[in-house]
């Protein structure tokens, strides 16, 4: 069943409503009584992983990131971590933003932490 948007002409007030078949087509205003007019409907679009990268990477993206404050750098990696759907990148993704934006030197949490970001790995597979 579809969801439609309202609005009414004359009190100018609006709702959704999801629209069974067996309703009316337009329905009455629920405040004064007034035939309402149909809205045109938000649109939501889905984005592909390939997309959300694209977008990402588009430095406009990044509004005031300035890359020597660390607590600009955490928040620019919380969006991109909301986008990639941050529950995918692990808790040690997450501890290293709260850091950042808490100010923290990225050289001491790298310290911390060798292997976020992918340093410290061993390449032994390559032999």
């Amino acid at each position: 069943m579809p969801i439609y948007d309202y609005q009414c002409p004359s009190c100018k007030k609006r709702g959704s409503r999801l629209q069974k078949m067996s309703d009316p087509s337009v329905p009455d205003c629920p405040r004064c009584g007034t035939l309402m007019q149909k809205m045109i409907s938000k649109v939501a679009v889905l984005l592909g992983e390939e997309q959300h990268m694209e977008k990402m990477a588009d430095p406009a993206a990044w509004g005031d990131f300035d890359e020597n404050d660390p607590r600009s750098l955490g928040r620019m990696m919380r969006r991109m971590g909301q986008e990639m759907g941050s529950d995918e990148l692990g808790d040690e993704f997450r501890e290293v933003v709260e850091r950042l934006e808490s100010g923290e030197d990225p050289e001491a949490i790298e310290a911390d932490l060798p292997n976020a970001g992918g340093g410290g790995r061993s390449n032994d597979w390559l032999d």
